[in-house]
């Protein structure tokens, strides 16, 4: 087996997981990029993102986007299925909970840059929409646009 599609390490694919109970307890898990020096953009969309109010206990809703260019690691993606799913239970407002995943997937992987988009569903008649990134996309790779579209109501 090549460094390159060596799983030996990983603790959740390919047999029963339970979901972690909160984003402390949850392992991501990270696998080797099998174009490291090439630049390209790997997505992750999670449109049924769920987490809880810190403050009511009733739940949020977003649709997150998470864009990557990696450098030597790619994020495994039932590891981040599960860690996204530990948010379920978790109380924090939606700039910590969009900004968390951020760091902590940069802390895992040491990607060469990431952005995410968290598109929440309106709270109190208003949607928070929150961005971050690492810096300027290397140049050269193309980023498609999230086009997410904004939240419009009924109307």
């Amino acid at each position: 087996m090549t460094a390159k599609t060596d799983v030996s390490g990983l603790t959740m694919l390919g047999r029963e997981t339970r979901a972690p109970q909160s984003p402390d307890e949850a392992t991501l898990e990270r696998v080797p990029n099998p174009h490291p020096g090439t630049l390209y953009c790997v997505r992750f969309t999670a449109p049924e993102f769920t987490s809880l109010c810190p403050l009511t206990g009733q739940p949020d809703f977003a649709h997150l986007v998470i864009d990557y260019v990696p450098q030597d690691w790619l994020v495994e993606s039932k590891s981040l299925k599960l860690f996204l799913t530990s948010f379920r239970n978790h109380g924090a407002f939606h700039e910590a909970c969009t900004v968390d995943i951020a760091k902590r997937l940069v802390e895992t992987l040491s990607p060469t840059w990431l952005r995410i988009g968290g598109y929440w569903y309106p709270r109190g008649g208003i949607p928070i929409d929150v961005f971050w990134q690492t810096g300027t996309p290397p140049d050269g790779t193309w980023i498609p646009a999230q086009d997410v579209p904004g939240y419009r109501g009924r109307g």
